[in-house]
């Protein structure tokens, strides 16, 4: 009896210390190599079991083709930049020939306004004509009594008629000349229902036909710099709103702004943005032909050779990471009870035996049994249900693990032993499920689009 205590009882104390199960193995991260673009392998330069680091050359892809696309995206962009300079040069010329209609919209209303003042001018000059018609006619017939007693000679006589006549000769011509100014203004020669010939519109330097042409110059113009406005606002108040896009009114910043904004060298912008990115892409196809590890690891299941034809996604190898390696330990269900995350365990290796022993912590518990994963999860509800034992799997992450001196191959069977009469350590220690990732419930960022 004692040397079966002296022979068992390590083992004995062990059982009631530890939670240990057979089905157990080795797992890890696999990265599945695969091109970004898609190409003529050229070269292959590593072979199945070769290690590799993290941005070392695996395989080539031919170049030449996206050093042509990369070129003809570079001439492109050459292309882009001259439409920009040229379409910034129209916007400007279209900037000078706005400020031109401007002042001619201006003008316009000016000489309207010039032509009222010169009408006016004349009604009065012919207000006054028709005083002096009125004595030139009254000095003639008085002439005309006072010949009959010869108090006047029959000359003074002809030379009152003389000015009467030429007094109604002026009159007719100032008349004439308002008549003029008013059809010139648009306007019917005499005024209807009996008005007075200096009466205008009060709105005619917003309506005549030469303003109105002005300000659809100007509306045409500032069209191509992107102002739209309509025929329904006066042209004074098309300037007045013109002024009214900078605070102080500056016109020099307003056409600045303009020039900036007008749809042809947005377009033209838009266009060497797009090339721009055209190049970017072309630089980018042209560096995937270099593929490359994203981890350090092993090379396995190289399926390229050069002058294989491989598209996007095509997977070509697999490379295995030496460092990211953990245990799958499949519990029975009536193990699970006092597990808990942080907890230590032992680590036996098939492949090691006795002679090395790693170290490793609970990490984890996988959601779900593994019949539950299972491609065919089995179904309890058919009526024929028979109790079996299920298992779920526990990840135990290692501890100090230096593969370069005691290497663990992924699918390798372990008996792990976890401590779990010892206290928990460790992030979540003591805890069955983990917390959320903080960056699962972390706000997005400002900076991302």
């Amino acid at each position: 009896m004692l040397l079966v205590l002296l022979r068992f009882g390590p083992l004995l104390g062990r059982s009631w210390r530890t939670v240990s199960t057979d089905d157990a193995y080795v797992n890890g991260r696999v990265t599945f190599i695969a091109p970004r673009v898609s190409g003529q392998v050229q070269r292959v330069l590593v072979d199945d079991n070769n290690r590799v680091h993290k941005g070392d050359l695996l395989v080539q892809l031919d170049k030449e083709p996206y050093q042509v696309k990369l070129a003809i995206a570079r001439a492109a962009l050459v292309a882009a930049q001259a439409n920009l300079s040229v379409a910034q040069a129209r916007a400007r010329a279209a900037v000078g020939q706005a400020r031109s209609q401007r002042f001619r919209l201006e003008r316009a209303i000016e000489d309207v306004d010039s032509q009222i003042a010169l009408l006016r001018s004349k009604v009065a000059a012919l207000r006054s004509q028709e005083a002096t018609v009125a004595k030139a006619q009254a000095d003639y017939e008085r002439g005309t009594t006072l010949i009959v007693s010869q108090a006047i000679s029959k000359e003074q006589l002809d030379l009152r008629k003389e000015a009467s006549l030429i007094a109604q000769s002026r009159l007719e011509e100032a008349r004439q000349a308002v008549y003029q100014i008013r059809i010139a203004l648009g306007l019917p020669a005499k005024p209807e229902a009996g008005g007075d010939l200096d009466q205008v519109p009060p709105d005619l330097d917003q309506t005549f036909s030469s303003v109105r042409e002005a300000q659809a110059a100007l509306i045409r113009e500032v069209s191509e710099l992107g102002v739209t406005t309509t025929f329904n606002k006066s042209p004074r108040q098309m300037i007045a709103d013109f002024y009214a896009r900078d605070p102080h009114g500056d016109i020099d910043r307003i056409y600045e702004q303009l020039l900036k904004d007008a749809p042809v060298v947005k377009a033209a912008e838009a266009q060497l943005l797009q090339e721009e990115r055209n190049v970017d892409q072309a630089a980018l196809d042209l560096r995937y032909c270099d593929v490359v590890s994203e981890i350090d690891g092993v090379v396995t299941r190289r399926e390229v050779n050069p002058g294989n034809n491989v598209v996007v996604g095509q997977s070509m190898m697999a490379v295995r990471s030496l460092t990211e390696i953990w245990i799958d330990a499949n519990f029975k269900e009536t193990q699970l009870a006092r597990l808990r995350i942080g907890q230590v365990a032992d680590i036996d290796v098939d492949m090691y035996g006795s002679r090395e022993r790693f170290k490793g912590r609970v990490s984890g518990f996988t959601m779900g049994t593994g019949s539950t994963l299972a491609l065919l999860p089995a179904e309890n509800a058919t009526g024929n249900f028979v109790k079996v034992v299920q298992r779920l799997p526990v990840r135990i992450e290692l501890q100090d693990y230096d593969p370069d001196k005691t290497p663990l191959f992924i699918g390798l069977s372990v008996t792990p032993y976890v401590h779990v009469s010892e206290k928990p350590t460790g992030p979540d220690a003591g805890k069955l499920l983990q917390p959320y990732l903080a960056a699962a419930t972390a706000p997005p960022s400002q900076s991302q689009p």
